[in-house]
Order: C-alpha cells, then sequence, then structure tokens
C-alpha cells in the first residue's frame, strides 16, 4: 500500500469517526488535526496556522500559511469539497501560500500587502459577506488595526470566531506598516466584545502552536483595556520589544495573557 493510500486511508477513519484533537496528518512542515466534527486546525513548523472548515457544500481554508510545499494536494487530502481560499490579511505569514490557489478572497485595505506576483483570481470581501458552505454560514467582520484590512471570520451558530492576527496570539503587532492608529484598533476590540456578548464564545487565533487553545472574552476585554490605557495614559509601564521589527524602538504593553507591541510615535495619531 502506497504512502498516498495509507494517508488517504488513516484520513478516512479520523474524518469519519470524529475524535476530538485527533492528529490526522503530518509531515515534516505541518501538523493537521481535526478540533471539531467540521474544523480541522493546520500547524506550520513556522508556528502560523490555518483553519479548514467544511460544510456540506463547500469548504473554507481560512488562510494559507507560507511555505508549506503541495498545500493543495494537503487539503485535498482531507476535503474534495469546492474551497474557498480566504486570507485574514495579507502580511506572508498567512498569505505566502496563494499561489496554489486559482483564486483567493481577501479585504479590498490589505491589497497594498498583497504579493504582486500572484496571477491569480482576487476577490475582494467586505464588512457583513456571509459565505454559506452548506449548514454552516461564515460571516466576515472587518477589524482593522494589526493591517488595515485585517478581518475576523464568524461562526455565529457554533460561536466561533478566526481571528487571524486581528488580536495577536498572545502579543499583536501594532507597529508593523502601513500603521494604524490606536484608536482603529480600539474600535475593533470593541466590536469584538459585542460579538461575544452576543453569542461568540471562542476565538481561535492566527498562531494557534503558541497558545494550544482559543481565547475567551477576557481576553479581548484586556486588550481593549491596553488600547485604551495606551490612548489616555494610564497603561501599564511600557517595556522595549525585544524584536526590532516595524518600527526602530518598539515598545510593549501587557495585562494578562495580552500584550500589544506598539511604536510610541504612533500611538495618539488620529484616524
Amino acid at each position: 500500500m502506497n504512502k498516498l493510500i495509507c494517508l488517504s486511508f488513516l484520513l478516512f477513519c479520523s474524518v469519519s469517526y470524529f475524535n476530538a484533537d485527533a492528529q490526522v496528518f503530518q509531515n515534516k512542515e505541518l501538523t493537521i488535526t481535526q478540533l471539531k466534527d467540521n474544523m480541522w486546525v493546520v500547524e506550520t513548523d513556522d508556528n502560523t496556522t490555518m483553519y479548514l472548515v467544511e460544510g456540506t457544500q463547500k469548504a473554507m481554508l481560512i488562510d494559507v500559511g507560507t511555505k508549506t510545499r503541495k498545500l493543495d494536494s494537503i487539503i485535498r487530502l482531507i476535503t474534495k469539497k469546492p474551497l474557498v481560499a480566504m486570507i485574514t490579511h495579507a502580511h506572508h505569514d498567512h498569505a505566502g501560500n496563494i499561489g496554489y490557489f486559482a483564486e483567493i478572497w481577501l479585504h479590498p485595505a490589505d491589497t497594498v500587502l498583497l504579493n504582486r506576483s500572484y496571477k491569480g483570481k482576487v476577490n475582494f470581501v467586505n464588512d457583513g459577506d456571509v459565505f454559506d458552505l452548506g449548514g454552516t454560514q461564515i460571516e466576515v467582520v472587518h477589524m482593522p488595526g494589526h493591517t488595515p484590512g485585517s478581518i475576523v471570520l464568524i461562526d455565529r451558530k457554533a460561536g466561533i470566531c478566526y481571528s487571524g492576527d486581528s488580536f495577536g496570539s498572545n502579543h499583536v503587532w501594532m507597529q508593523l506598516k502601513p500603521l494604524t492608529p490606536m484608536q482603529t484598533y480600539l474600535n475593533s476590540c470593541i466590536k469584538m466584545e459585542q460579538l461575544m456578548d452576543g453569542g461568540i464564545k471562542d476565538i481561535y487565533c492566527g498562531h494557534y502552536p503558541y497558545v494550544k487553545k482559543a481565547f475567551d472574552k477576557s481576553y479581548i476585554v484586556s486588550m481593549r483595556e491596553l488600547a485604551e490605557g495606551l490612548i489616555n495614559g494610564t497603561a501599564p509601564a511600557a517595556e522595549p520589544y525585544a524584536q526590532k521589527v516595524g518600527c526602530q524602538n518598539p515598545m510593549s504593553v501587557t495585562k494578562g495573557e495580552a500584550t500589544i507591541v506598539y511604536d510610541p510615535a504612533f500611538v495618539n495619531k488620529e484616524e
């Protein structure tokens, strides 16, 4: 029995007889684990994350990672349904593998960050768009801050949010160009809190290997309070951020599990 047949048999057993946190595929570059009966997390060796959500008619791949070879073929071991390749934001660690897909979906505000060598079709999404996968509906919510076009994907029925890097994975980076005003990020935190008050319980972040869990509302509350504190001058004491990424002297503030990394010269810029 060749390797592909063995892998296909393993995936059939894992998918048909659902077992939470069941590993269904692994190679040197990634591991795929089934978290729910129609949802899988793809963790890469560089700690980026993709999520695969399957309905009765279609499937959605949320982000595409960076350097995973034959990603399209690997995803096809899990689902044969028509696939929507959704990009939460256009940073390379989330959109580096778009070349494996004939078309992608992303928010138009992030086209400034998109790899211009991509030859496929770019479809734009906007706040409130809904993708019906068949029994599972995924709603687009614009959450600017980390990037101008950052989005989250909401499954209201399941109470799940797939957040990309909109609220980070313990750390949200707000020091990267193009810089977004802290007030914009604060508004996104408030919007996310309201969604959680309306039934969203779990936030699956864009770098799942670092946390190995879904965040709850307390995480977003901490992020909102940090953003408010940075704007009004009441944030905890800031510390230099170890990585000199995005600006010359990035700083960070922390509350609980939440950290905001920011450019101190840009905190009070208006929207």
